[in-house]
């Protein structure tokens, strides 16, 4: 197709990026951009709009995240349909949701389309798998942080900084991660970054383009969205109860696998040491192997002692260890972190090193206090605490499902899964709840690729609680039993 006419302007307080992403998206929802249509070449939009090409990126990046756009490898970026999307429209009752072009009148909300074409009444209870509780955050102690660093802010602090992060949180973090994760790491190793789709592309610099790189399936599909965007050749590993199967993984040609093995997504699978240095073992056998570890939730432990990271047990340089805030503290703190093996670090500095910090310095400042003066230490705690009895409430209510469903993952993670011992299809389990004003995930929205385990794979349903109080998992309960009478 042509270039996008896109009109950019520099008064109006928005980044080139941002001004890009939203006339794509609007002109998507909007159906003029229509299913399938292929968008110009970040090369050639960059040229056309003479922007640099990283802002394109950035913009095409986002609407991957999104799902408003597919990258389809050596072909380049398409539109997706909008038949999913919903937009927010003002009314004077507050924000509602609204399909693209519609009316948005109250028979329509009230006739919502989930997820997998179902059609349901206004939810209630949604059983997220990554939604997390807010309601016990320390505001007034952020607020008070935020308010010192600011009367104390000086030239310095609104300076550019390190591209890598502010020297004093790496700091912290690499003690943190010590004493937390037994992660072995100096501050030089760890890189700070606005979430880890900007770590994975900064990999995408370290590690080289067209790598083969290889994902457990089931897997975290956002992830695997954003290493499609890099044109990698993407390998899906099945999985056993131990993890990635690494047989498999030896025989796929992979350079780079990417696992959880703290607390895998979605299965909850805990990798065991022999597993996990069955890893290490193919990763030394190359020296252009590298293990992504992605050890997003590991703070929540809530049977047994902690599981060390894979990183602990690395002694030849091939875990790039990658963790986040956004569960133990907040999504919208967006602040993610990434330890580099000493022997990429040269490679980094060459590829990567002129990328700016994607964290304002102010909020990296916030963070380091937040942390290194106890507070996060303290909240975290009470975090596990009040988890591990929302967990512990759940699983006495899922007594009764226990004849017709297997409950596993239930040891760690803010969501367990249950498992139709008879076989009920995913897709009924989810309809039937979809009823009752409940949304429930599958776990098949977490296969990637041609998944041999597909059919054991599509009677699991992902019952996440970490957002809900005691009294909502008990009121969802009563009406899931209710709408899968027929199951029990």
């Amino acid at each position: 197709m042509n270039d996008l006419s896109i009109e950019l302007k520099t008064d109006t307080g928005k980044c080139m990026y941002q001004q890009i992403y939203e006339y794509i998206r609007n002109e998507i929802r909007t159906g003029k951009l229509q299913r399938n249509e292929k968008l110009p070449s970040t090369r050639s939009l960059a040229e056309y709009l003479q922007v640099a090409r990283n802002t394109v990126d950035s913009a095409y990046g986002q609407l991957l995240a999104e799902g408003y756009i597919i990258a389809r490898p050596c072909k380049g970026y398409f539109v997706c349909g909008t038949d999913d999307l919903l937009n927010l429209s003002w009314t004077e009752e507050g924000y509602r949701e609204t399909k693209p072009g519609g009316s948005g009148k109250k028979e329509e909300r009230d006739n919502r389309v989930m997820d997998h074409g179902i059609k349901c009444p206004e939810i209630k209870y949604d059983f997220s798998p990554h939604a997390i509780s807010m309601k016990s955050f320390p505001f007034s102690t952020w607020k008070r942080i935020t308010r010192e660093i600011l009367v104390d802010a000086n030239t310095e602090m609104f300076a550019l900084g390190d591209p890598r992060g502010d020297q004093e949180l790496r700091t912290t973090i690499s003690r943190y991660l010590h004493s937390a994760r037994g992660v072995n790491c100096e501050p030089d190793q760890v890189i700070i970054g606005a979430g880890n789709d900007f770590l994975l592309m900064l990999l995408e610099k370290i590690l080289g383009r067209h790598v083969p790189i290889a994902m457990e399936n089931p897997t975290y599909r956002r992830a695997y969205q954003v290493f499609r965007s890099f044109a990698y050749e993407i390998k899906t590993i099945p999985m056993d109860q131990s993890g990635i199967r690494v047989k498999e993984l030896e025989r796929s040609g992979a350079r780079v696998a990417y696992v959880m093995p703290s607390h895998q997504y979605p299965t909850g699978i805990v990798m065991p040491i022999g597993r996990r240095l069955e890893l290490l073992k193919w990763a030394e056998k190359e020296e252009d192997r590298f293990l992504i570890e992605d050890d997003y939730d590991s703070e929540f432990r809530y049977k047994g002692k902690p599981i060390p990271s894979l990183q602990a047990s690395d002694r030849s340089g091939k875990v790039i260890y990658i963790g986040t805030f956004s569960k133990s503290i907040a999504p919208a703190i967006r602040v993610g972190y990434m330890v580099l093996p000493v022997t990429l670090l040269e490679k980094y500095k060459e590829n990567c090193g002129f990328y700016a910090s994607t964290v304002s310095r102010i909020d990296q400042r916030i963070l380091n206090e937040f942390i290194k003066d106890g507070y996060f230490e303290r909240y975290l705690n009470k975090m596990r605490k009040t988890y591990r009895e929302k967990h512990d409430f759940l699983m006495d209510q899922l007594k009764d499902f226990t004849k017709e469903f297997s409950v596993s993952g239930e040891n760690a993670g803010l969501h367990v899964l249950l498992t139709s011992k008879r076989k009920v299809p995913e897709k009924a389990l989810l309809e039937a709840a979809a009823k009752e004003g409940i949304r429930l995930y599958g776990l098949s929205d977490a296969l990637v690729g041609a998944p041999e385990t597909a059919e054991e794979d599509g009677h699991t349903i992902l019952l996440g609680y970490g957002a809900l109080s005691r009294e909502e998992i008990r009121e969802g309960m009563e009406r899931l039993k209710e709408a899968w009478r027929e199951f029990l």
